[in-house]
């Protein structure tokens, strides 16, 4: 599990391979993730858009822009969490994601809560040692 906290907001991802989604021989490999948003600031935020970043085990990036999470903008008062799973595929059997939520608070000001960059992993790719 990968963590971070940013003004308050702790991020925790948990990244999952999917063998019965994969392809191996088609050099098709996807992932779940499941992402814990939790509210430990003393204001309540509204998470209005997330920005990724995917790196494949080739060097190539993709960033991935948009409003929300899962088709929502939660609002997070204080104490307050919000979990979603959700999925990424990549051409390769590894790579890395992380990425950015801005969050919002009453007053219009507006934050980015950093994600934890986390590892995307499967028992396709031969372990190496750097």
């Amino acid at each position: 599990m990968y963590a971070k906290t940013t003004h308050g907001i702790s991020i925790t991802v948990q990244a999952f391979f999917l063998p019965d989604q994969s392809s191996p021989d088609e050099n098709h490999y996807v992932w779940a993730y499941h992402v814990r948003i939790e509210n430990q600031s003393d204001e309540t935020v509204q998470l209005k858009s997330r920005v990724w970043r995917i790196t494949d085990a080739a060097g190539r990036v993709q960033e991935v822009r948009g409003a929300g999470v899962v088709g929502e903008q939660p609002v997070l008062k204080p104490g307050a969490a919000f979990e979603y799973t959700s999925g990424t595929p990549l051409s390769t059997p590894s790579g890395i994601m992380v990425g950015s939520y801005q969050m919002q608070l009453p007053t219009g000001a507006a934050f980015d809560a950093e994600i934890p960059a986390f590892s995307l992993d499967s028992p396709h790719q031969a372990a190496r040692l750097n």
